[in-house]
Formats: C-alpha cells, structure tokens, sequence
C-alpha cells in the first residue's frame, strides 16, 4: 500500500527535492501544496526534464516550473468516475482534494503495477578495447569487469530485463568469446541475446548496420556497453515515441567554471567584466533511442560514429531529439571512474 504522504512537498521546496522523492517512490508524482496545505500544482518525471531543457538548475523551487492546473478528483468521485478520468487524460495518478481543495488522497490506476513487456530491441555495445582502464582490461573486456558482484554488462542486462525488454543484441570486438561465453544466448536472465561481431573496429554507430534486417519496425534502444544509470528506459522510450523524433539521444547538463575573470569590450573600452562564469552545456550520454529508418541507411562497411550519424540525419532534415538526465548516471572509462563505481554499487546496484 504506497504512502501518498511522503510525495508531498512546499511550492519553496526545490528540483532536487523532488527528484529525491520520484527516485525513492513508485508514485512517479510529488503533489506541491502551499502554506495552507492547499494542492497548488504537481510536478513529474516530465516536468523536471523540461525544466532541465530550459536550463533551471536543481535548486530551481517547484513553484517556477510544476504543472500549476493538475487534473484532480474529490473525495466525494466515485471510483469507476475517477477511472475514467484517468484515461481520458490519459494518466497514471491523480489526487485527491476535499471541498477545502487539501490533498486527502492519490489514486493510482492498476495498470501501474503491471509489468509491461517491450518488444523493441536493445542494442547493447561491448566491443571497445577499455585501453585507459589497462591494466584492467589486460585479460579481459571492459563490460565483464565486475562493478560490486556483477559484470557492467550484467547490471546493464538486468535494469532492462526488470523494464520488460527481452530482444537483445551485443556487439563485440574485443576479446569476444570471453563476453559470449559469459551470458550464451540470454536464457539464463530469461532474455534473447544474438552478437554482432566487429572484425574491424567500426567506431560508435558503424556495428548498427551489421544488425539483422528482419528487426522489428518499432524503436531500437541502444546503449554504450559500460555505464552505470538508474535511468528509467520505459520513459526514455515514452519520451522518444511521444515526440514524434528520428533519434533520441539522452543528454547530460555539464558545467564549466571559467577560472579567470572573463572581460568584455567594445573596441578598447571594457563594458563589463564577469567573476569566475559558470557555462552550462548538454553534454552525450550514450544512450539512445533510433527508428528503423536509420537502421535501414547503414549497411556496416564503414567507420561510424554517432556524431556523424546524427549529424547526417540532421542535414537531411531528420529531427533529433534530447532526452535529459537527472538520474544517476556514470561512465566508466578511466581507473578513478571504476573506483567510484564500486563504491556507488554499494548503495545503488545491489
């Protein structure tokens, strides 16, 4: 029985907060109320990610960017009403408000305790040769590598299988038998896994035309085969299918503190000059959602990165759409990245 309770917050509370809440509850919803413990808005998975497009920081309070005209039912609605309305909103949650407008309930639809089934493939990547991680990957390829108890692989495998996707493909290259002697076709995490084999390096996109062409025309997830995220895949997927876009790729808010003093002029004559400036930018996450369409434009003869491959479908008019994170998030490419990931496994991957 979940706890509505603990999914309330105060329009003053801020982003980080309530990412904390949505991380630690299955609600997928934080209701906002105000001084007078009023509902005055809501804010979920969405909202947060669009304000992490506009750039609002995670100190950002709710009440700058929470949906201010929630759909909600009284107390007095009964059930088969409040269903209803639900689905004509075509939504998961709902609160409750007495005559006062004060939260005096969350009704949820049982849809969302189903576990769902995805049929669209996930591409797994897992041919790099791990060269900053060496000695490490000496003898053995970066996703075996074992974060906590399991391989990085593994941990990938698992999240996705939980999600309900179960199609998948692994490319390999370096040391691939070791990888395919380790998970066999899947059956032993109740999933399908065929290999696409690299006999040359094909850089991040190239493997995907070595894809077979009987894929289903439905999205394809693909993901660097050594991350660890906690990122939802169900609503990246949504999120992509949702805005109508080619490819998505999942984005990550980077910042960089100029050390100096930053000077501005007008010929010899200085305008202004700004302290130590902090620049925000989005930077690749290395996950991805792309539509059939691209997969059927590659053939797997040449090199390939994703950055050219996005940048094609740009120029031909395609639209390529961001997907940010606010989830956990690590790529594990060097040894003080690996070390940091053996201490997250603790809380986050056990």
């Amino acid at each position: 029985m979940h706890d509505w309770r603990k999914v309330i917050l105060l329009q003053t509370d801020t982003m980080q907060e309530a990412i904390e809440v949505l991380n630690a509850e299955s609600l997928q919803i934080v209701m906002v109320e105000d001084d007078e413990n009023r509902l005055i808005g809501t804010v979920t998975d969405g909202d947060i990610r669009r304000g992490l497009l506009k750039h609002n920081s995670i100190d950002t309070p709710l009440s700058a960017f929470m949906n201010q005209k929630p759909t909600v039912a009284t107390a007095t609605e009964s059930e088969e009403a409040i269903i209803a309305k639900m689905r004509s909103q075509d939504i998961l949650q709902i609160p409750v408000l007495d005559s006062n407008g004060k939260v005096v309930g969350l009704e949820t639809l049982q849809l969302l305790l189903e576990k769902k089934s995805y049929d669209n493939p996930v591409f797994l990547m897992a041919g790099g040769f791990g060269k900053r991680l060496h000695p490490l990957t000496d003898n053995i390829p970066k996703p075996l590598l074992k974060v906590g108890k399991k391989p990085i692989l593994e941990t990938i495998l698992n999240q996705f299988a939980e999600a309900g996707f179960h199609d998948f493909y692994v490319s390999t290259h370096y040391k691939a038998e070791m990888i395919k002697k380790y998970f066999g076709d899947g059956s032993d995490w109740d999933v399908s896994i065929k290999y696409v084999h690299e006999d040359t390096p094909l850089g991040t996109a190239g493997s995907l035309g070595l894809l077979p062409d009987d894929l289903p025309d439905i999205p394809l997830i693909m993901m660097n085969g050594d991350l660890l995220t906690k990122v939802d895949f169900q609503q990246l997927l949504n999120f992509h299918v949702e805005h109508c876009g080619d490819t998505t790729m999942c984005v990550r808010e980077y910042d960089f503190q100029v050390p100096y003093g930053v000077v501005k002029a007008e010929g010899q004559c200085v305008t202004s000059i700004v302290e130590k400036p902090v620049h925000k930018f989005f930077v690749n996450a290395g996950i991805y959602v792309l539509n059939p369409s691209i997969l059927k434009s590659l053939d797997g003869s040449q090199y390939l990165d994703i950055p050219e491959l996005f940048g094609t479908v740009i120029k031909e008019g395609g639209q390529v759409n961001m997907f940010p994170l606010h989830e956990y998030w690590l790529d594990i490419g060097r040894i003080e990245q690996f070390d940091q990931a053996q201490h997250d496994s603790i809380e986050l991957f056990t």
